[in-house]
């Protein structure tokens, strides 16, 4: 902030607020003087709401979600069909799609889509853990559910070519998502009829 609080300790609590994504100045003093107002076991709750994210949060051993144990509760449900595997970037992803109820198959979480020029290479996606389920587990169909951006459509061409010699059904979603969009921003509704009208999957001639 431009001019110095009349505390350090607040100073120090809006500069850490500030570190969150969308947070400016003004809106991180605000925050910070909310937690100052509430009462110990409120202040007590939250910050140990947001330290166990660090502490106790895991990563789903099957298909890379975030889960409180071992299997995320997606992959450990019954009700699911383990017939078809969708392909996302990211958690948020999973969370976009589960809240359109068009899908009733399991995930896989890469964690990112190949750029080279932010760094992010093969090795530093779960494509490994995606490829070796696919002959141990009774999927027929994969849905690559990647944004719609040249980064998505670069990952989406390397995993059809991984995945051609596993004999499984690759398809795409329909283009009701805008090109360059991201699915968390996706309506529901669009989002909802992309899988539902997924095409199959083809590169370019």
């Amino acid at each position: 902030m431009n001019n110095q609080l009349p505390s350090v300790i607040l100073q120090n609590a809006v500069e850490a607020l500030r570190t969150l994504p969308g947070v400016g100045s003004r809106t991180a003093l605000r925050y910070a003087l909310n937690l100052m107002r509430r009462t110990q076991p409120e202040v007590e709750h939250f910050t140990t709401a947001v330290s166990r994210l660090k502490t106790d949060l895991k990563t789903c051993r099957r298909c890379c979600n975030v889960s409180d144990s071992d299997l995320c509760p997606i992959c450990s449900s019954p009700k699911r069909d383990n017939t078809t595997l969708c392909v996302v970037e990211n958690v948020q992803d999973v969370m976009a799609i589960e809240n359109t109820n068009s899908y009733n198959g399991l995930y896989h979480v890469l964690g990112g889509v190949l750029s080279p020029i932010d760094g992010i290479r093969i090795s530093d996606l779960n494509i490994a853990q995606l490829l070796a389920r696919i002959p141990a587990e009774p999927i027929a169909e994969v849905i690559l559910a990647l944004p719609t951006t040249m980064e998505g459509d670069t990952t989406n061409f390397y995993l059809n070519k991984q995945l051609a010699p596993l004999h499984v059904r690759v398809s795409t979603l329909a283009r009701g998502v805008a090109i360059g969009d991201n699915l968390e921003y996706a309506d529901e509704v669009t989002l909802g009829q992309s899988i539902v009208n997924r095409i199959p999957f083809s590169t370019p001639n």
